[in-house]
């Protein structure tokens, strides 16, 4: 994965990236009276896109004028540091291990003013255990003071409990779904462990659609 997968970035005047300019704008508007901060974007299986749309999305929180913070929450295949050509030598991981980062978490800042990744780190044996954890409730409230919006990336819904458990934490849960690729028994499965925690799932996306479409997104 490089930065070639960021359209948002690349060709900014394109159809996918409006779509992604849509994609924010609805998402801060979907609920004047549960404003959405704290966002999961997750799949229900494995090459359904959500961590490049995830990361074209976060561009467009922050070209919006929105401090915006990328966590890579998938403790198991992260990618995000690929994407934007980052270390992942320190990142979440550090923030549960040392108490020091806390009160300077190992934010990377991006070309894109107003964004800023923190890679996932160090992978632990027991992602779901981390994810779970108090700490990891006190990391989310003290990435949530630094900036409008922070943006979680996870392991798929049906691949591990790390999805679910996380997105209880959140503000919100979008479902990354593939044009031509995701199963409908599968998004079912993935809403029902979602809601099985008590996630609140704000929509659906529609990934890699056909170019007259753009991505598609229904809340």
């Amino acid at each position: 994965m490089t930065k070639i997968q960021l359209i948002t970035l690349g060709d900014p005047r394109s159809a996918a990236a409006e779509a992604y300019r849509t994609l924010r704008t609805n998402l801060m508007f979907s609920s004047v009276e549960q404003p959405i901060h704290t966002l999961l974007v997750t799949s229900s299986a494995a090459d359904e896109g959500k961590s490049a749309l995830l990361a074209n999305l976060a561009v467009a929180f922050a070209q919006g004028g929105n401090k915006t913070i990328l966590v890579d929450a998938d403790l198991r295949k992260p990618s995000q540091h690929n994407i934007w050509g980052l270390s992942s030598e320190r990142g979440l991981t550090t923030m549960i291990l040392e108490d020091s980062a806390l009160s300077t978490p190992p934010l990377v800042n991006t070309e894109v003013p107003n964004l800023q990744v923190l890679p996932a780190g160090p992978l632990p044996p027991n992602a779901a255990d981390v994810l779970s954890s108090q700490r990891m409730t006190e990391i989310i409230g003290l990435l949530k003071a630094r900036a409008n919006y922070v943006l979680f990336d996870s392991p798929p819904v049906l691949a591990a409990t790390d999805a679910a458990l996380l997105g209880s934490k959140l503000d919100g849960v979008l479902l990354v779904v593939r044009a031509g690729h995701t199963r409908r028994d599968q998004a079912a499965r993935a809403r029902q462990t979602l809601e099985r925690v008590h996630a609140r799932i704000v929509g659906a996306v529609l990934s890699d659609a056909p170019k007259e479409s753009a991505a598609g997104y229904y809340g």
